[in-house]
């Protein structure tokens, strides 16, 4: 299997790449730079250029460039960045697949559950609507984008991809580094409900969607979301800390700015395509995936 990946130098696109090599895959990086440890095709991730021969009969072209959205505060600039580091490799690889002789048969395309911004206590599956914050509008955006593949004939998958756990890199070091420190708890009231999944069952849905003939947005997470002030309690009994300091909504506002509305956002999201699918998870629950990634 040929998969070309676009933003595999990343936290997801890295463990992605070695994944697919371990499993025997020729694998294709679209990289902004020339790498010193695996080669990769250069691009600037907004036009056209020789790199789009590398898109020829590829199985899939899986995409996950973007820049952070909870580094530092956000500003015009900022968020401007978070969009075009999102829209235009998206739009790029779009045009490239329309000049593909040889069409990849899929285009996997990152998304994100900030799709339906805070919804409260709402069961959020494929089929819900967005919400109307920034991140909710830049994700209908974003997909709108990697749906203009299928009138090429390539079946576009929008893989909206709730808060990652892993070993290293993602959300659960910045997470666990209070709690270690005995100063960890929930945020704002607690009661707002977190949508995760394990980079392990990540990357199997990302495999799995490539040989699937599901299409349009797909929720990668995992079938148990769970509450903030739970997920807190959770993480304080695997690491044997305490969880006593709870953060207030208007601290996350002024340390954070508006980034504090991501963070303290509800979304709880099912991912209903892929379970009826038969995909089998190999971390369900919070308690087992913590257990993995922290002991």
């Amino acid at each position: 299997m040929k998969l070309v990946i676009a933003g595999g130098t990343g936290f997801i696109g890295e463990r992605l790449r070695q994944a697919a090599i371990s499993k025997g895959h020729e694998v294709v990086i679209l990289s902004r730079r020339s790498q010193r440890d695996f080669p990769a095709v250069v691009w600037d991730a907004k036009s056209s250029g020789e790199w789009q021969s590398a898109l020829e009969k590829a199985d899939a072209v899986v995409n996950l460039c973007g820049t952070s959205i909870v580094e530092g505060r956000w500003n015009v600039r900022q968020k401007k960045q978070i969009y075009d580091s999102r829209i235009l490799p998206t739009r790029a690889l779009v045009a490239a697949l329309s000049q593909a002789q040889e069409k990849p048969k899929a285009l996997i395309n990152a998304s994100a559950i900030g799709f339906y911004g805070d919804r409260g206590e709402e069961e959020l599956d494929e089929s819900s609507k967005p919400g109307d914050d920034f991140l909710a509008k830049l994700c209908v955006d974003w997909e709108r984008e990697a749906l203009m593949a299928q009138s090429l004939g390539v079946r576009a998958v929008c893989l909206r991809v709730g808060m990652v756990l892993s070993k290293e890199g993602g959300a659960l070091g910045r997470l666990a580094f209070p709690f270690r420190l005995g100063l960890g708890g929930h945020l704002g009231n607690g009661r707002q409900w977190m949508s995760w999944i394990a980079v392990e069952d990540l990357l199997e849905v990302i495999f799995s969607l490539v040989n699937s003939d599901l299409l349009g947005p797909v929720n990668a997470v995992s079938p148990n979301p769970i509450r903030n002030s739970d997920f807190a309690l959770t993480l304080s009994q695997t690491l044997k800390r305490p969880a006593w300091i709870s953060t207030p909504k208007w601290v996350l506002n002024c340390a954070v700015g508006e980034v504090s509305s991501v963070i303290l956002s509800s979304q709880r999201a099912f991912p209903k395509k892929i379970a009826a699918s038969g995909f089998k998870f190999q971390f369900e629950d919070l308690s087992s995936a913590l257990n993995f990634y922290l002991k």
